[in-house]
């Protein structure tokens, strides 16, 4: 972090922590937004979920993305840290594990812009294709 030299210093320090809050915290009405939970148990932070968190929130305010981006305790997904939960409007979770900053890169651009589901997403959270037991 810079040295704070002028009242202009602190008030530009200010504008961008209440950019980077916002985006955690706007709670009007989540569920027309994207929500990304990130995983902030103890296991989460020491394989750099806090790291990811940051990126994740400076990533989307820099593209403009409408999101609210908190953190949560233990999903239960230890083995897979970081673990992020992803929720788009109008559909279920989807959790992802093993995200560093590349991942939650391709996260934003695909899943989160796109729609487009990429790889490690933990399996339980989708459903599969039901066979047809009539044929």
């Amino acid at each position: 972090m810079s040295k704070v030299k002028s009242l202009a210093d602190l008030r530009k320090m200010r504008d961008e922590l209440q950019t980077k809050v916002s985006l955690r915290e706007k709670s009007d009405h989540p569920d027309k937004l994207v929500q990304v939970k990130v995983s902030m148990a103890t296991c989460g932070i020491a394989s750099g979920a806090k790291e990811v968190m940051n990126h994740m929130i400076e990533e989307m305010d820099r593209q403009a993305i409408d999101a609210i981006v908190t953190q949560t305790g233990c999903m239960g997904y230890c083995y897979a840290e970081p673990t992020i939960e992803v929720t788009l409007p109008n559909s279920a979770p989807v959790v992802f594990g093993h995200v560093d900053n590349k991942k939650a890169n391709e996260i934003i651009e695909k899943y989160i812009i796109r729609g487009e589901l990429v790889d490690g997403i933990i399996p339980v959270n989708y459903e599969t294709v039901k066979e047809n037991k009539n044929e």
